[in-house]
């Protein structure tokens, strides 16, 4: 009877290890380069032998160290390894965590509920198969990029047990690696806050675990930073002082890859610097996005909450490449599982269409060049194109926005419902 059990898992893990098998050669195939493992690495060297760590440029495209001093002392392992291993490795490991994001995400949607651990990996392998040869996800694994590793570390807080006093130390990690993640402190910052008054003027204790996550998170982030900062003084300093203003150090903001509102208008408006259109826009769509994550958090809707931020995070930053959109794999797995109706339906399959029909390659880009970029020269096809993931980003955060106005999201209790997300709860109940 347990072999019976076991069936569907073994089936499960054998349908996604072809899959990612044949991910695997079609790469190699392709030629991917693993360029941003080998600059990671490069990065490690430089800590190493007490280099310059800004000054760095690595690989025949000349990149240069765009993330936190903290960043490349965790790449500092990687040194230990020669290029094949190295990139052997980074393949490997970032196969392995798709299937953790999938199964995370399983959990944050609340799939937890129902079923054994068994089944709930049999889905996350399943979908898994699927959710490999998206874009974002592809892309990621041709650079060898740590998007999925940050996930991760998100979805890891945000589904674990309600009475976990360290849940918060994977966001602030994440934050300390790359800063967009710290918006998800924010998230939980704001609706602890709301959370708070509404139970002082309901005579209960101020404290709740939207706080105490976000406090965690940020003791984290804090702590990492002042040990990399004795670590590495110098580099801390430039990091924190010159490159976090440098908006246009990973790249041009015009490139096909930005996946941005920064990227959108400055193919919109035929410019390498939108300016102020873009601080007002990225300023209007925080505000906008981080009110329709704490409403939906509020009315214990964490998924929908948690996938709002991610989205708000990826279009206000500014430069999201095609592969920081790995947030799609959370984000179609809730469409796909509240998509009941046949407009719903439809939207999620459009989305779908939108991520794995690699269309923002399909308009003409100039890549590494600097003095060619037909980006700035598109027609209105070419620019829907080259805008999808961000319109599809907009175009959430308002079909969530009408659905928090509808009532969907209900109106939180203070005692239970506005204290203890739902995600949470499921999960204690194992």
């Amino acid at each position: 009877m347990q072999q019976d059990a076991r069936r569907p898992l073994l089936l499960a893990a054998f349908v996604c290890l072809v899959s990612c098998t044949a991910f695997w050669i079609t790469q190699r195939l392709a030629g991917v380069t693993l360029l941003d493992v080998m600059v990671y690495r490069a990065e490690g060297w430089t800590v190493r032998n007490g280099g310059d760590l800004y000054a760095m440029q690595a690989t025949v495209s000349n990149l240069p160290t765009t993330y936190p001093p903290f960043a490349a002392l965790l790449f500092t392992p990687l040194t230990l390894l020669g290029v094949p291993e190295m990139r052997t490795f980074a393949t490997g490991f970032n196969l392995l965590l798709v299937v953790a994001l999938v199964y995370l995400a399983l959990r944050l949607i609340g799939k937890e509920v129902t079923g054994s651990r068994t089944k709930r990996l049999a889905s996350a392998l399943w979908i898994s198969a699927l959710l490999v040869w998206c874009e974002p996800v592809w892309t990621t694994l041709r650079y060898g990029q740590i998007n999925l590793l940050l996930a991760v570390f998100v979805l890891w807080d945000l589904t674990r047990r309600k009475e976990n006093r360290w849940a918060g130390i994977g966001i602030g990690l994440a934050a300390a690696i790359k800063l967009t993640p710290a918006l998800f402190a924010v998230l939980l910052a704001l609706t602890g806050l709301v959370v708070a008054v509404r139970r002082v003027r309901a005579g209960q204790p101020w404290w709740n675990v939207h706080l105490r996550r976000a406090t965690t998170a940020t003791c984290t982030f804090l702590a990492v930073t002042v040990a990399s900062a004795v670590v590495l003084p110098y580099d801390s300093k430039r990091f924190w002082t010159e490159m976090v203003f440098s908006a246009s150090r990973p790249g041009q903001a015009e490139d096909t890859a930005n996946q941005s509102l920064r990227g959108v208008l400055a193919r919109l408006l035929g410019t390498t610097d939108p300016g102020l259109w873009w601080a007002v826009a990225a300023a209007v769509v925080a505000v906008f996005g981080l009110a329709v994550a704490v409403r939906s958090l509020l009315g214990d809707r964490t998924a929908w909450a948690v996938t709002a931020c991610a989205v708000t995070a990826l279009l206000i930053s500014p430069v999201s490449w095609s592969h920081h959109w790995v947030w799609i794999v959370p984000v179609l797995i809730l469409l796909a599982s509240k998509a009941r109706t046949r407009a719903r339906k439809a939207a999620t399959a459009a989305v779908a269409v939108i991520f794995y029909s690699y269309s923002l390659w399909w308009v003409p880009h100039a890549g590494t060049s600097t003095t060619v970029r037909p980006e700035l020269d598109q027609n209105a096809g070419e620019f829907l194109l080259s805008a999808g993931y961000a319109l599809a980003g907009l175009a959430f955060l308002v079909f969530l926005a009408l659905r928090v106005r509808g009532g969907a999201t209900g109106t939180a209790k203070v005692p239970a419902q506005a204290t203890e997300p739902r995600s949470a709860q499921a999960v204690a109940n194992e």
